[in-house]
């Protein structure tokens, strides 16, 4: 009995068994959708799917998909729903359930890359591709699988050496949200030193010259080149309203509905003063001193720095809501099997992190729901938030290898 029970999880952890799985799960929530929006109150697909699709309806038509309001994203993204017009109001949904399935199968590659065997590269792929989580984000219509497919494919490139294409990829990750800048200097460090533990020794002097690299100039140079054409094209297509709306208004943003931002209720009081749009970019500071941090320490292992970056980003940004959790997420598959946590470790960050969400979503609740003022409850939960994520943080830099001293290991 246990040895059929063994042979059928073997079975299971099959990449294509895995991944065909994971599509049919998806699948299916995406046709119960159909069926909840048509006869339920509570809707299952999201509203920012019904935002993108009513921004291709404008494209369509030969108008700016920014005359719908709350369209805060590139035009590429309605234009590539254009078939929920033209085909199927389910297209964008298909897509981005098929772009969460096929970072799954980045995520494998990747991770036999840096030294798992197959077996156990579907384990932790697993992880991905049958968590709740992006299962919601992706089947509801969110637009987040997207960005998680092209991270993790400029991740792969980057690990086969085949800069030219992790570059247009990059590039045009920053394009469709601007969060991925934030992996600009580790991927800049990790070219230019090749990720050889020798060039780790050195100073910064060195470090700084390594950067002037042929690998690092076609890479900005390709990057910077797809990042610099799509955004004149939509500029010369919708001029400011573009530059505005999928750029300058999130580094202005100051959102006073409750989220888990520490910074939340500091926004919601100042909103009417004068000093609002400096507090909003003085908020930016930690993040940049921290990602800055992290990126020097931690550049010759990139997954690993890239998520450190994504869940500094995230905690410490003004504006934090469950979807941007994906962000970091995505590259959990890849940092676990380097990780050094018992079983009761990992299980007790995990709850710590549920609790602190749980914590914050019950005054959120009376406050939306039942119109109480429990503002200063949300807030002191949001920062009990940030004190789990960054305590969380702290566990995980204590208890990982980085790639490089697994190799230093080796070679001794």
């Amino acid at each position: 009995m246990a040895h059929t029970a063994d042979h059928s999880l073997i079975k299971l952890f099959n990449l294509r068994v895995l991944n065909s799985l994971a599509l049919v799960i998806r699948l299916f929530l995406v046709g119960y959708g159909v069926y909840q929006d048509k006869t339920m109150v509570v809707k299952y697909t999201d509203i920012d799917y019904h935002v993108f699709t009513d921004a291709s309806r404008f494209v369509t038509q030969g108008e700016s998909p920014y005359n719908r309001s709350t369209y805060r994203y590139t035009p590429l993204l309605a234009w590539m729903l254009l078939p929920n017009i033209y085909a199927t109001p389910h297209f964008g949904k298909l897509l981005f359930v098929t772009c969460d399935v096929l970072s799954g199968v980045l995520l494998y590659h990747i991770l036999c890359l840096r030294g798992l065997s197959s077996d156990a590269a579907c384990r932790f792929c697993a992880l991905w591709l049958l968590n709740p989580l992006p299962i919601g984000v992706s089947t509801r219509g969110n637009a987040e699988a997207l960005l998680s497919l092209l991270v993790l494919a400029t991740l792969l490139c980057l690990e086969l050496k085949r800069f030219f294409m992790a570059a247009f990829f990059y590039g045009l990750s920053v394009h469709m949200k601007i969060y991925p800048v934030t992996y600009a200097l580790p991927i800049a460090l990790y070219i230019s030193t090749h990720g050889k533990l020798e060039a780790q020794k050195r100073g910064v002097f060195r470090m700084l010259q390594r950067l002037f690299n042929k690998e690092l100039v076609l890479f900005a140079a390709v990057a910077g080149a797809v990042f610099f054409w799509l955004t004149l094209a939509f500029y010369c297509l919708y001029g400011w309203d573009f530059l505005h709306e999928t750029y300058l208004y999130h580094l202005t943003r100051r959102d006073i509905r409750h989220n888990f931002s520490p910074y939340f209720y500091m926004i919601y009081l100042t909103a009417e003063s004068q000093w609002s749009l400096v507090l909003g970019l003085v908020s930016f500071l930690p993040q940049l001193v921290l990602v800055l941090l992290t990126s020097l320490a931690f550049h010759a292992d990139l997954p690993f720095c890239c998520f450190l970056n994504t869940a500094i980003f995230v905690s410490f940004n003004k504006v934090c809501t469950s979807q941007y959790f994906l962000w970091y997420l995505c590259f959990l598959p890849l940092i676990l099997p380097r990780l050094r946590l018992s079983k009761k470790q990992g299980v007790g960050l995990l709850l710590l992190w549920f609790a602190g969400q749980g914590l914050w979503l019950m005054p959120a609740y009376y406050l939306e729901f039942e119109g109480h003022n429990t503002f200063v409850y949300i807030w002191l939960a949001g920062l009990l938030f940030l004190f789990n994520n960054s305590f969380i943080m702290v566990q995980i830099i204590s208890h990982y290898i980085p790639e490089t001293v697994q190799r230093r290991k080796k070679t001794e």
